[in-house]
């Protein structure tokens, strides 16, 4: 099995689960400024996030949903508790300045560098996340695009060339084909957005074990501990070039040492005493968020925060998808069977 574990180096990684912790700290932010500017703040943040109608577009030919838990709560409305899967997507797609000066795509060109499966378990006190490598060679399905018509199936394709050709429609379609999982929700955040949210933080303190000199990500860092700002945290996360061998393999490494450094911040950084930072984080991220319409508003996304207050880093799980070198082609990476098979059922 071709893996990477929690120090790089063997079996696990994982990929940013923070962007679900974010939703619940961040965005409390509209429950105390909402109270100190009339509501304002409120409907500016709910402003900030676009929705993609992916229940709507899909239709009924998905997996089964998973067993939904009750809630024991006696009250009107109670938080939910019940199991629950999210396709979560870094991307470049929102066009402008600030995505092109971070090496971002134009409008007429989208990318999903970065996909995992977050899995939360029933009474959402402990998750698994599983990176998908972009690297995967799959079978894309015919996806439906929103001018009409679809897209024609494609045997051999790149995991990521589904957000390419059809958008978070067909990354979840292709994602829940690969996995037979069905994807409860979906959240996506750009590079800006992301940038933005490290420095709306003070940055954040990582350390790296070998040197880091890459042209494509322009970054370079000795080996040792550094405190970086959103711009090279970016980088940092999109760096495959001279780590590892070169593959997506040795990003999500990296992206998993970045993922326990933003945590770590997040943790030891009390926005709830700093209403003007709380603010900046919570623009941050409803400012770079696309999500499905059943989580496009700020109440829906504080509730999911809410019902996440009992999950700890501790209790989150990182993985990747087992995988080996695809016999088409060394360079691109297939699911290891059965153990992917195995991974997947474990999260129905």
């Amino acid at each position: 099995m071709t893996g990477l574990d929690e120090n790089g180096d063997g079996g696990r990684a994982g990929r940013r689960s923070v962007l679900l912790r974010t939703a619940g700290l961040a965005l409390a932010a509209a429950l105390v400024l909402g109270a100190a500017a009339g509501g304002w703040a409120y409907w500016h943040l709910d402003g900030n996030i676009r929705s993609v109608d992916i229940d709507n577009a899909l239709g009924d030919d998905r997996p089964a949903r998973g067993v939904v838990t009750p809630s024991a709560s006696a009250s009107a409305a109670p938080l939910p508790t019940g199991a629950m899967n999210i396709l979560v997507l870094g991307s470049d797609s929102r066009s402008g300045a600030a995505n092109e000066e971070l090496g971002g795509g134009d409008s007429s060109g989208a990318r999903s560098d970065t996909a995992m499966v977050v899995h939360v378990e029933a009474g959402r006190t402990s998750a698994t996340v599983v990176s998908i490598p972009r690297d995967t060679l799959v079978t894309r399905p015919s996806c439906p695009l929103p001018s009409g018509g679809s897209t024609a199936v494609a045997h051999g394709a790149m995991f990521n060339s589904a957000y390419a050709v059809g958008g978070a429609v067909c990354a979840v379609k292709t994602a829940e084909a690969l996995t037979d999982v069905r994807m409860d929700h979906y959240l996506e955040i750009d590079f800006s957005g992301f940038a933005t949210l490290v420095d709306a933080l003070g940055g954040v303190t990582v350390t790296t074990a070998q040197d880091i000199d890459d042209d494509y990500s322009h970054l370079k860092l000795a080996a040792g501990t550094h405190h970086l700002d959103g711009k090279r945290a970016l980088a940092l996360a999109r760096t495959r070039h001279g780590i590892g061998d070169g593959s997506d393999l040795g990003r999500i490494s990296l992206q998993q040492t970045l993922v326990k450094a933003l945590l770590t911040r997040m943790s030891t950084t009390n926005l709830l005493t700093d209403p003007a930072r709380l603010y900046q984080v919570a623009d941050a991220v409803t400012g770079s968020l696309t999500t499905d319409t059943g989580l496009d508003s700020l109440t829906a996304l504080i509730r999911l925060g809410q019902s996440l207050k009992g999950l700890t880093a501790d209790k989150v799980e990182t993985v990747m998808m087992p995988v080996v070198p695809a016999p088409s082609d060394p360079n691109r990476v297939v699911a290891e069977e059965p153990e992917a098979g195995d991974l997947w059922a474990s999260l129905r």
